[in-house]
């Protein structure tokens, strides 16, 4: 098993994708430490992983836009394990609602501190263990396709996601030199359980924006984190790794391509 005792930090696992990535670790031998915003949400991600037939995981709640809350995830961590191998930052506030000249200030602001000074100071903890440890280890970040193609009535979320790609490349010059690897993996559209609520009729058009046809699976999602944790990746630093079916690749969708 590619990581077998290692110990990975999965945040935003409560449901949907997170689940599925610590899901993947679990079976590959890891000791996850699953992380949700609130006790009851990781708890939930907890009771989902059970019910896949998987134990071991420890809960480490904390809203991660919350930097007390953080340290104190951390110090659970360290407790229990004593060191972090592999982070992987997937928590995220997706940013859904108004036009970018209806946001508030607040509104736009909490995005950010979701997607973005979370994922720096959850990264900033974990490396403040690796870089005691002789393995020191790997981070891989979410972003998602739509930081260079953006959607309406997102800007929030878009904005953050940029951000990432910026902070991932930024992470990467100044903690390369010192044996932690940072990547990220950039979804397109993902089948979460907000897709359930989709008409067929949406769900098809969709699916004509990917030239595949279909939108991703969690464990797609989990498959290439997996690679960018691994060792077959361990001349890649720095790097995007899109996964949305061809999307980025697509100028028009079939469609309208006329």
């Amino acid at each position: 098993m590619r990581f077998q005792d290692k110990v990975v930090l999965v945040t935003g696992a409560s449901r949907n994708t997170g689940v599925g990535i610590a899901a993947l670790f679990i079976r590959e031998g890891a000791r996850v430490c699953i992380n949700g915003s609130t006790p009851e949400s990781t708890a939930q991600g907890g009771q989902t992983l059970r019910e896949l037939g998987l134990d071991g995981f420890l809960e480490t709640p904390a809203d991660i836009a919350d930097t007390a809350q953080v340290r104190a995830m951390f110090e659970k961590i360290r407790a229990a394990y004593g060191r972090i191998d592999i982070l992987v930052n997937n928590a995220c506030n997706q940013g859904i609602g108004p036009a970018f000249e209806e946001m508030e200030p607040d509104y736009f602001l909490s995005v950010i501190k979701t997607n973005l000074l979370g994922t720096f100071q959850v990264s900033q903890a974990a490396v403040k263990m690796m870089l005691k440890q002789e393995s020191k280890g790997v981070i891989v970040n979410l972003g998602s396709n739509v930081s260079t193609r953006a959607i309406r009535k997102r800007c929030a979320y878009v904005a953050s996601k940029g951000g990432i790609d910026a902070l991932t490349r930024a992470m990467a010059i100044d903690l390369g030199p010192k044996g932690i690897r940072v990547n990220m993996v950039a979804p397109g559209y993902i089948f979460t359980d907000r897709w359930e609520k989709l008409s067929d009729e949406t769900m098809k058009r969709r699916r004509l924006n990917t030239p595949l046809g279909s939108e991703a699976t969690a464990d797609d999602i989990a498959q290439a984190v997996a690679f960018m944790a691994s060792d077959a990746s361990r001349n890649i630093c720095g790097e995007r790794l899109v996964v949305d079916a061809g999307c980025s690749a697509q100028h028009m969708p079939v469609d309208v391509d006329v």
